[in-house]
């Protein structure tokens, strides 16, 4: 019997030669993430359990990224960052990205791989559930709490129980607007929020082999949307290719056995698959965006860790190229770089920055959560009437984006840019 993926980058951790789903572990951690809603936190209870002179197991290992709240005059936001830089001081941490500074990044988790954070084969903890986003580089990559992150900020460990893995392969020939977004919504819409408790789900397939490097964060990225620990995938050409560009070793390359045990496989042949739309209120409301036809929309938004990368935005230029958006739409990069490659990359010798700005999208160059998440009042798009929203974020819970009463629509970078264009809900193709 074979192992898979998730165990096989555990038993590494855990000085293991193998181990079993279920059981539980001491895992070594490669680096640890903490951002600026939760290391406050993490640093008190840190303190308050190894001591006021307290060091962190490596200075070197610990990633501190703020993203949710930068961009505000909010008190409290403000509040948060300097704890977090006055942390960093004491601690000696060598990879803190300050706001303001050249350093800073923008969004954590797209942060983490530009900084060569996300490697494969580690082992990758963060103070966010969508830390799951670096299982695209084969990494073991979940989110934790605030005790769990202080004990591993402490000790470089973590007790963790080896989740069971479900083997979901995406194959077919994806129709040309069709993005990885589309596909994600597609498995959360059968898997619901609960149909992956505490499993891993392991991508594989033709699909994912071809996959760049922004989509394959994409399907890690919302697995936790139906409760899975991790999301994760073996490197592809692209991914290697990618991590060598910014002069990252890849490490310990790790591939699943081909008679690895999985508790069970599911397929998607993407083919025939539509253009996909979560309905307001949870990211597994799906149906075919064909279904929603002629819904009204009060604003569109492009941003974030799912939806704020470069590919996300080229798709959406692609659309919006040539056309004026009915309604207001904001877009946020999830980087600075990503921002920068807005303005050198072209279609037909047109900057995605000016298509953008063409069509009359209001685009920040503030890289960070941004409206994503709501955020204090003054935060650049967020939501602050009872509207229907269509976005490329990943969750539409009550009041995730602003206004308590406000309706969520998620969809992929060209759906809500096509939507954007028509003022309700439409599919990219549609768009003359």
């Amino acid at each position: 019997m074979g192992y898979t993926l998730t165990q096989k980058i555990l038993a590494r951790a855990s000085g293991r030669d193998v181990v079993h789903d279920g059981e539980m572990l001491w895992v070594n951690i490669d680096c640890l993430m903490s951002h600026d809603p939760c290391l406050p936190g993490v640093a008190s209870v840190f303190h308050q359990q190894f001591g006021a002179q307290a060091r962190v197991w490596d200075p070197e290992r610990v990633v501190l990224i703020p993203d949710h709240f930068v961009w505000s005059a909010d008190a409290q936001a403000n509040e948060n960052i300097r704890v977090m830089r006055d942390f960093a001081a004491r601690q000696g941490i060598v990879h803190f990205y300050d706001p303001g500074t050249p350093a800073y990044k923008g969004v954590c988790h797209i942060g983490l791989a530009e900084g060569g954070h996300a490697r494969p084969g580690e082992v990758l903890l963060g103070t966010d559930s969508h830390t799951v986003t670096a299982g695209a580089f084969g990494a073991f990559a979940v989110g934790v709490g605030i005790t769990d992150a202080a004990y591993a900020m402490g000790t470089g460990q973590l007790p963790l129980k080896v989740p069971a893995t479900t083997r979901v392969n995406l194959v077919g020939t994806p129709p040309p607007t069709l993005m990885a977004k589309d596909m994600i919504l597609a498995l959360l819409g059968q898997l619901r929020v609960d149909g992956a408790t505490y499993e891993t789900l392991e991508f594989g397939g033709s699909v994912v082999e071809a996959m760049s490097v922004d989509e394959r964060m994409t399907l890690c990225n919302m697995v936790v949307e139906c409760g899975a620990k991790n999301g994760i995938m073996a490197p592809n050409a692209a991914t290697l290719a990618w991590l060598a560009a910014r002069g990252v070793a890849p490490g310990e390359i790790l591939h699943a056995d081909e008679d690895a045990l999985y508790r069970r496989t599911l397929t998607l042949d993407v083919s025939t698959l539509r253009p996909q739309v979560a309905r307001p209120g949870s990211p597994d409301n799906v149906v075919p965006v064909d279904t929603l036809s002629r819904v009204a929309l009060g604003q569109a938004y492009i941003g974030s860790c799912t939806g704020g990368k470069r590919e996300d935005f080229i798709a959406a230029a692609r659309v919006l190229k040539g056309h004026r958006v009915a309604i207001p739409t904001f877009a946020v990069p999830a980087t600075k770089a990503v921002f920068h490659q807005l303005i050198v990359t072209t279609i037909a010798g047109q900057s995605i920055y000016q298509i953008l700005c063409d069509a009359g999208v209001m685009l920040t160059a503030e890289a960070g959560c941004a409206a994503c998440c709501g955020g204090p009042a003054d935060t650049f798009g967020r939501v602050n009437d009872p509207i229907s929203v269509i976005s490329t974020t990943n969750r539409n819970f009550v009041g995730r984006m602003g206004h308590k009463q406000a309706q969520i629509y998620l969809a992929s970078p060209a759906t809500v840019a096509a939507s954007a264009i028509a003022g309700h809900i439409i599919a990219p193709e549609a768009v003359a």
